[in-house]
C-alpha cells in the first residue's frame, strides 16, 4: 500500500514543474532584445500555450480516466520537456514560429495533460480531505513561478536563453517522470483508516451522482461551473495583466515598488489555492465560491479608490487569493457533484474556461481602459461581472441543497420499514 502523503508530494512535483509556465515572461525581454521581436509576438507564444492547456486538458482527461495517472504522468512530462527543449532549438536558430509550435503546442498540450493527472487519484486517496489534497497539488502550480522565475534569469543571464530552456526541459522531464512513477490510485473502496466519514465531526454528504464526462455536459450544474470558472479567471487574469499600472496609477508608487506588488501576486495566488481548497472541506463548496463572488464583488468596486499602498495591496492580494482558490477547490466540487467515476475527463471539459478566459482576460481588460480612460470604471465593469457570477454560485448551492434533499427522501422511501 502507498502513502498517500508521498501520493500527494508527486502530485506537487508534477504542478511545480508545468506551473513554471508562468514564469514566461523572464524570457519575454531577453527575446525582444536578441531577435527584435515586439512583445506582441514574444508573448504570443505564452498565450498559445495557455490556450492548449485549456483544450488539451478536455482531451486528456478521458487518457487519464482510461490509461491511468502513471502514463498520462509520463506524456505529460514528454510534451512538456521536449517542448522546452524545442524552444531551445528555436531560440537557437531564431524561429519564432518553431518557437510557437514547441513551446505553445506541444509544451501547451504537456501543460494540460499534467495539470489534470493528478486530480482522480488525489480524489480517491482522501475522500475524508478532498479540497485539501487537490489544493496541495494545485498551490504547486500557483507557487511555481516564485521558484522557477528568479532560478530562469539566473540561468538566463549566464548561459543564454537557449541554454536555459535546455536545462529547465531536461530538469523537469526527469522529475515529472519521477513523480508519474509513483502515482497510483487506491484499491477499489479504500478509506482511511479509522475514518468515520465526517469532518470535524460532521458527516461528509455522499456525492450526488457518480456519472461519465459525456453525460455530466448533459447537465445544468456543469455548465454552472464553466461560468463561474470562466468569470473568476477572466477577471483574475485581468488583474494580474493590468496589476503594476493600477497600482501605479491609484497608489502614485513608482515603477519599481509597483513590480515588487505584482512579484508577491504569484506567493498570494498559491496560498490561495491550498487555504480555500482546505476550508472548503468545512464551508463546503457552495459556501466557498458564493464568497468568492461576493468578496469579489465589494473588491473590484473599491480597490482603484484605495489609495494608500498598504491597504492596496491587502485588498489584491486578496483578490489574486480567489483566482488561486477557484482553481483547487473545483476538483473537489466536480466530486461533489458527479462523483469520481471520470472525474479527471470533467474536470479537463470544465478546464475550458481557462483557455477562453486565457484568450479574453487581458484583452478585454485593455479595451475597457482605452474605452473608459479609467481603470475604476474597467474595475466596476468586473465588478458587475462578479454579480452574475454571484447569482450563478447561489442558484448552485439551491440546487445542490435540493438535490441533497430529493436523495435522502428517496433513501427514505427505500428504507426498510420497521414491523
Amino acid at each position: 500500500m502507498k502513502n498517500r502523503w508521498l501520493i500527494a508530494l508527486a502530485a506537487v512535483g508534477i504542478h511545480i514543474c508545468i506551473g513554471s509556465a508562468y514564469s514566461w515572461s523572464v524570457f519575454s525581454k531577453p527575446l525582444q532584445a536578441a531577435f527584435g521581436w515586439s512583445l506582441k509576438e514574444a508573448n504570443l507564444t505564452f498565450g498559445i500555450a495557455i490556450f492548449f492547456l485549456g483544450m488539451s486538458a478536455a482531451v486528456m482527461g478521458h487518457f487519464v480516466e482510461k490509461r491511468g495517472p502513471r502514463v498520462s504522468g509520463t506524456v505529460s512530462a514528454i510534451l512538456w520537456g521536449v517542448g522546452l527543449l524545442g524552444a531551445g532549438v528555436a531560440t537557437k536558430i531564431g524561429n519564432l514560429w518553431l518557437l510557437y509550435l514547441c513551446y505553445g503546442v506541444i509544451g501547451g498540450m504537456g501543460l494540460g495533460t499534467g495539470y489534470v493527472t493528478p486530480v482522480s487519484t488525489l480524489v480517491k486517496w482522501f475522500p475524508d480531505r478532498r479540497g485539501l489534497a487537490t489544493g496541495m497539488a494545485i498551490m504547486g502550480f500557483g507557487f511555481a513561478s516564485m521558484i522557477a522565475a528568479p532560478i530562469m534569469a539566473k540561468l538566463i543571464e549566464n548561459v543564454g536563453v537557449s541554454t536555459t530552456f535546455f536545462i529547465m526541459g531536461s530538469v523537469y522531464l526527469v522529475v515529472m517522470i519521477a513523480s508519474a512513477r509513483y502515482l497510483e490510485p487506491p484499491p477499489k473502496d479504500w478509506k482511511p483508516a479509522g475514518w468515520s466519514g465526517a469532518v470535524a465531526g460532521k458527516k461528509i454528504k455522499e456525492d450526488l451522482s457518480n456519472i461519465t464526462a459525456n453525460e455530466a455536459v448533459r447537465t445544468k450544474p456543469f455548465y454552472g461551473l464553466w461560468i463561474m470558472m470562466f468569470i473568476n479567471i477572466t477577471c483574475g487574469i485581468a488583474v494580474i495583466s493590468v496589476a503594476s499600472p493600477l497600482a501605479q496609477e491609484v497608489t502614485g508608487m513608482s515603477a519599481i515598488a509597483a513590480g515588487a506588488i505584482v512579484g508577491l501576486i504569484g506567493v498570494f495566488n498559491g496560498l490561495g489555492r491550498i487555504g480555500w481548497a482546505s476550508a472548503s472541506d468545512y464551508l463546503g463548496r457552495p459556501n466557498t465560491y458564493i464568497a468568492f463572488f461576493a468578496f469579489q464583488i465589494l473588491a473590484f468596486w473599491l480597490l482603484p479608490t484605495l489609495s494608500a499602498v498598504l491597504i492596496f495591496q491587502v485588498v489584491l492580494y486578496a483578490i489574486m487569493s480567489c483566482y488561486g482558490g477557484g482553481f483547487s477547490t473545483l476538483p473537489a466540487y466536480i466530486g461533489d457533484l458527479f462523483g469520481t467515476k471520470q472525474i479527471s475527463a470533467i474536470h479537463g471539459y470544465v478546464l475550458t474556461a481557462w483557455a477562453m478566459a486565457g484568450m479574453i482576460g487581458s484583452s478585454f481588460a485593455s479595451f475597457l481602459r482605452e474605452q473608459t480612460g479609467s481603470y475604476a470604471a474597467m474595475m466596476q465593469v468586473f465588478a458587475g461581472v462578479f454579480a452574475f457570477a454571484l447569482i450563478v454560485s447561489i442558484a448552485m448551492k439551491v440546487y445542490v441543497n435540493r438535490a441533497h434533499a430529493r436523495k435522502a427522501a428517496s433513501s427514505g422511501a427505500l428504507a426498510p420499514q420497521k414491523a
